[in-house]
Formats: C-alpha cells, sequence, structure tokens
C-alpha cells in the first residue's frame, strides 16, 4: 500500500471532482445551452446506486458514478473487492473497441490498483491521446510514474496539471514527486504553504491527501514532531482512509510506540495491511491475539497467492519477515515486489530483508537506485551504511 500507491488506489475518485484552474471562462451565448448535467443520486448509498444499475445496466452516466464511488470505497476501507465492484458496473463498455474516455481512466485506474501499471499506462497513453486536458488522466499516470520510481517523467506529468486542475492538486503532485527526488526540504516548505492557503471549503478528501504527503516527507527528513502534527490533522479531518491509518500505525511503531499502534488498529482486523501492522505492535507488547492474528494473516495470504495477487507482495514480505522470521523468503518477495514498485518502503522492506538475509549483494539493485535517485530518508540511508558494511 501508498505513500504514492496510497492515493493512487482512491485517485480516480480524487481527480475526478479535480477543480479546474481559472482559464477563460465560458461564456455561453444562448441561454438554452446546457453547461453541466449534475449527478441526481445525490447523497444516496452505494448500494442504492448500484440497485438502480441494475435495473439500467446501459446506463453510462450512472456506471460512472457507481464506479468512481465504490473506488472511494475501495482506497477508504483498504478492500480490493470494492474494486470489483466498479469493474462490475463498467463491463458493458470495458472491452469494446473503442470505450468512452472515461471509462478507459477508470479502467486505467483498476488496473493500477492491481499492479497491472504496463496496461494501465497504455490506456492512460489513449485516453490523453484523445484529449490532452484530462486532468485525471494526467495525475494517474503521475502517481503511476513515482510509484514505478520514474520521477523525470511523473514530474512532467505533474506539471501538466498546472492549467487543468486547482492549486492543491498541482502542488501535492508536484511536491511530492520533488520530496523523492533531491528537494524534500523545499518541497515541503511549498506543499505546506500551498495548503496552508488553500480555500478551508475545499475538498476534505484533497485536504487529507496532502496532509498525509506532507507528514510522510517530514518524517523522511526526521522531523517527527511535524509528521506526527500533520498525521493527526489528517486524522481530524474525520474521513475513513485506510492508507492514512497504516502510515500512522508505521509512524508509531518507528517510534517503539506499540501500545498507541494497536489501540489504533485494534478494530481494523478485516483490512489484511492494517491487521498486519496490529500484529506487529502486538509482536512487540506480547499480547495473546498474536498468534491468531498470525494464523489470520498466513491463510489470506496463501488465498492470494491461489488467485495470482500479488498486490500485497510488500506486506507478506513484511510478515515472513518480522513476523514468521523468515529472511530468505522476505528477501525473495523484496525483490519481486520491487522489480514492480520503488516507494520508500518498498526499498527499505528489500534493504532489511537482504541485511536479515545477511545477502547484501542482493540489495545492489536497489542501494544504486537510491543513489540515482537521490532520495532523502534518514532510515533508508542507514540502513544502506549497514549493508555497505557488511559487504566488506
Amino acid at each position: 500500500m501508498i505513500g504514492w500507491l496510497s492515493a493512487a488506489v482512491g485517485v480516480a475518485a480524487l481527480a475526478a471532482g479535480l477543480a479546474v484552474a481559472a482559464a477563460a471562462p465560458h461564456r455561453p451565448t444562448d441561454d438554452a445551452q446546457i453547461l453541466e448535467r449534475l449527478p441526481s443520486a445525490g447523497s444516496k448509498t452505494a448500494r442504492e446506486l448500484h440497485g438502480e444499475l441494475g435495473r439500467s445496466p446501459n446506463n453510462l452516466g450512472l456506471a460512472l458514478q457507481v464506479a468512481k464511488r465504490d473506488i472511494e470505497l475501495a482506497r477508504a476501507e483498504g478492500d480490493p473487492r470494492y474494486n470489483g465492484y466498479a469493474e462490475a458496473a463498467l463491463a458493458p463498455w470495458l472491452n469494446i473497441p473503442d470505450p468512452p474516455i472515461e471509462v478507459i481512466v477508470l479502467r486505467a485506474t483498476l488496473r493500477q490498483a492491481r499492479h497491472d501499471f504496463s496496461a494501465a499506462l497504455a490506456d492512460l497513453s489513449q485516453a490523453l491521446s484523445e484529449d490532452p486536458r484530462n486532468a485525471q488522466a494526467w495525475l494517474v499516470r503521475a502517481v503511476i510514474l513515482t510509484v514505478e520510481g520514474d520521477y523525470p517523467k511523473a514530474l512532467g506529468n505533474c506539471l501538466s496539471l498546472t492549467r487543468l486542475a486547482d492549486a492543491l492538486v498541482t502542488a501535492i503532485c508536484v511536491d511530492g514527486v520533488l520530496s523523492l527526488s533531491g528537494r524534500a526540504g523545499a518541497s515541503y516548505d511549498d506543499l505546506q504553504k500551498v495548503l496552508n492557503d488553500a480555500p478551508p471549503r475545499g475538498s476534505d478528501a484533497i485536504r487529507l491527501w496532502g496532509l498525509t504527503v506532507l507528514a510522510e516527507i517530514a518524517e523522511r527528513l526526521g522531523d517527527f514532531s511535524a509528521a506526527e502534527r500533520h498525521f493527526i490533522e489528517a486524522l481530524a479531518l474525520g474521513i475513513r482512509d485506510a492508507y492514512l491509518l497504516g502510515a500512522y500505525a508505521d509512524f508509531l511503531l518507528d517510534r517503539n510506540r506499540p501500545q498507541e499502534a494497536r489501540s489504533l488498529l485494534e478494530k481494523e482486523v478485516r483490512v489484511d495491511p492494517l491487521l498486519l501492522r496490529l500484529a506487529l505492535a502486538e509482536q512487540s507488547l506480547g499480547a495473546p491475539e498474536l498468534a491468531g492474528h498470525i494464523a489470520d494473516l498466513a491463510e489470506r495470504f496463501a488465498e492470494a497467492r491461489q488467485r495470482g495477487d500479488a498486490v500485497h507482495q510488500r506486506e507478506e514480505a513484511r510478515f515472513d519477515l518480522h513476523l514468521l522470521k523468515q529472511p530468505r523468503e522476505a528477501l525473495r518477495l523484496g525483490l519481486a515486489n520491487w522489480a514492480v514498485q520503488r516507494e520508500p518502503w518498498d526499498t527499505r522492506l528489500l534493504l532489511e530483508a537482504a541485511l536479515a538475509a545477511n545477502e547484501p549483494s542482493a540489495a545492489t539493485p536497489a542501494l544504486d537506485w537510491l543513489a540515482m535517485s537521490h532520495l532523502e530518508d534518514a532510515h533508508l540511508h542507514e540502513l544502506a551504511a549497514q549493508l555497505q558494511q557488511s559487504a566488506r
């Protein structure tokens, strides 16, 4: 689960609500001209919307609304089944020769959530060739490229948002990428200023995303008091967000505060990545529930392997390394995961597994990439130094 892939799983839902930047306003010349059709569903629940779609399965507007709602729920709940529901809603259009552009972008988002990044990028290129002003497509593509560690291309896609999205969305995208490629301090300052200047009545979901990115930048820079302040401010928005819960739990675990992590997650046993962090807290505390939660996680990871699902490969590697104490298996999974995605936690896990397995050479590609990317992360550089020392 994203730093960037975090925001990534639900990024289509965020992007769907992007405010268009202030360009020259369109002024209608005919009073009868329709400028925009507002959704009529209002505050209807996902269940109600699915019921309507079941009665009108070929209603594209309703299908798009249902799919976006399901993608939002997949992110909020950390439950990939909602992405399956979104795919089912879009089924009549997914495989036709020329799907509507909105379907193409949502298909890319769903493929991204499955870590099928190459197919998702192909979809987004198709969408942007048809509509170069599609902010949602630029943003999703920037997220995928960031997760893959291709920061120069990701930055170019973020900059394409400048005239298409509001200042906060653009800043989160641009500063998020720059913070991973040698400009963490300046990016933190810029994003904090834009976030402070953003209208108070803006989207809380986008604000939560920005605060989470700020917290992670501060944590990588070693400013733990600022990081915690941003995490708490994000939580105070009252929006359920599985990624935010996991990121703050990791922060607490790294600060040796397992009881707080346990309290944060004690009701989150349904979500695999959150259950993993709960088990890590329980391990530190010697809690009696640990054995049962390890058994639950082992069963869930086995079921995922049977389905051919590698989305939680990072979490399984962490499970093997820290809970099962099987560093060689963790290293195998960490290498497979790092070949697909290169967020800071992916790199950290690979370095930790290589150290624990006493195979420092296995981490060479990650160490080379870390030096090339100029990623500023005190913990990663400490691990890198340990690996280089053990290789001598």
